[in-house]
């Protein structure tokens, strides 16, 4: 989805830069930049002596530009599959230089080879975010993911974070072949902190909201984070998933009286609108939305086109009484 043009793509401090007159960086910004948990910094920091080097008065201590070239290089020599210990020597040993981080995430896996994952112009967090799932290390992707949401939003999360590193995936799984798994790590680790946050929110709107995948679609990615924006706004909502088959969905609308409905095409080869005539005529009508990128250009027989994750939540949560 396009990202919303409302919002500022300045740098957030305290996320990706640090504006306090300390200089370097805390644990949790450098864990997002390297893509690792930062409990794991820490660890380095007790057993191999990696920690921050700065240290100001009344403040906590913070890594200076040389300490997190240190923990690069440890990064790098962790995933080609040296033992812990042995990357911790060669990192402050200084060898394994790699000099700063570039707009392109360079990994060496285990196994496999290396991987580069273009990421133009992507943030910190975005690079770290392909780090961890490149490493299949989905704890670090629900991290990275769960503090941008925390500081961010949803509409925000997914425009500059999610959307760009999958997009980066994808396109070097079409170039070289390589990246399903690492692919599916990342969804799924997305997935989960989606419907965690959606499980958890409360629901205040008067009215109820239908999220549903057109038959025989299966990308549903993008409905859990139009749940998620969603329950940012404490909207009433009921998920019916993938290929949910229209009488199934008209059942669900008579059953609950739905103030809005959305049903997601993500593909072409589910993209025909015409099985949406068959839809319950309620009253109160609801609002009935067709987003994603695999509708027909045709006119459809109910409903209105969304493109814009923000929009469509705005839209949702009008209709939902929120």
């Amino acid at each position: 989805m396009p990202r919303d043009p409302g919002e500022s793509t300045a740098p957030d401090p305290g996320v990706d830069e640090v504006s306090s007159p300390v200089p370097g960086l805390t644990v949790a910004a450098v864990a997002r930049r390297l893509g690792v948990a930062p409990a794991t910094l820490r660890t380095w920091d007790r057993r191999y002596g990696l920690g921050p080097s700065q240290h100001s008065a009344g403040a906590h201590r913070r890594y200076s530009s040389d300490d997190i070239a240190r923990l690069e290089r440890m990064r790098r020599l962790v995933l080609a599959g040296f033992p812990p210990g042995e990357a911790a020597r060669a990192a402050q040993a200084g060898e394994d230089a790699g000099g700063p981080t570039a707009p392109l995430v360079e990994v060496t896996a285990r196994q496999g080879g290396g991987h580069v994952v273009a990421i133009p112009g992507g943030t910190p967090n975005a690079r770290g975010l392909a780090r961890a799932a490149i490493a299949l290390d989905a704890d670090s992707c629900r991290s990275i993911v769960g503090e941008t949401l925390d500081r961010r939003g949803v509409v925000w999360t997914w425009d500059h974070l999610v959307v760009p590193v999958l997009v980066g995936i994808g396109q070097k799984w079409e170039q070289s072949g390589r990246g399903i798994d690492v692919e599916h790590v990342l969804s799924e680790a997305i997935h989960a902190e989606f419907s965690e946050r959606v499980s958890r929110a409360p629901s205040t709107s008067p009215a109820t909201v239908l999220l549903a995948a057109a038959p025989g679609e299966l990308h549903v990615l993008p409905m859990w984070a139009l749940a998620a924006g969603l329950a940012e706004r404490q909207v009433a909502m009921r998920m019916m998933g993938a290929r949910t088959p229209v009488d199934a969905l008209g059942q669900a609308m008579r059953r609950t009286g739905p103030g809005a409905v959305l049903v997601w095409s993500q593909t072409r080869e589910t993209g025909d609108p015409a099985p949406l005539a068959d839809l319950p005529d309620l009253r109160p009508e609801p609002l009935v939305l067709l987003g994603g990128p695999g509708w027909w250009p045709v006119e459809p027989p109910r409903g209105e086109r969304v493109s814009d994750l923000s929009e469509a939540i705005t839209m949702l949560a009008r209709a939902a009484g929120a």
